[in-house]
């Protein structure tokens, strides 16, 4: 039987924590176009595993990842109060190469010289 109760939480903490990430003032978090990826949360909420992404690459999603984790009491805390939860749930911080690797996969895709179709005429011979 499926948690759809944890995949709203994770879905609702992604959202805050990527407002709380504007918010926040460590330079880390400003480096570039970092994002929240995905939140696995656990079925009993509280445990929450946290993915984050750079667009400069893995080592700026790790820095951030460092920032958030250094910054996890006020993020648990504002989680807490903003989501209205009872328990806010242990965050871990994780990064992640996803956001560099569909941008190169995207690259790769618009460089491919694909011929046009030859158009189809209505005319057949019999």
């Amino acid at each position: 039987m499926a948690n759809h109760r944890a995949e709203r939480v994770g879905e609702d903490i992604e959202r805050e924590l990527a407002a709380l990430m504007r918010e926040m003032k460590d330079p880390r978090l400003h480096d570039g176009i970092i994002s929240i990826v995905r939140c696995d949360m656990a079925h009993d909420l509280s445990f929450c595993r946290v993915y984050v992404s750079s667009m400069n690459g893995l080592d700026t999603a790790k820095k951030a990842a460092a920032a958030l984790k250094n910054a996890q009491g006020f993020i648990r805390r504002e989680l807490g109060t903003r989501l209205k939860l009872r328990y806010a749930p242990a965050l871990a911080f994780e990064a992640t190469d996803s956001i560099e690797y569909s941008a190169h996969i995207s690259r790769i895709l618009t460089e491919i010289d694909v011929p046009p179709e030859e158009e189809e005429t209505d005319d057949e011979e019999t």
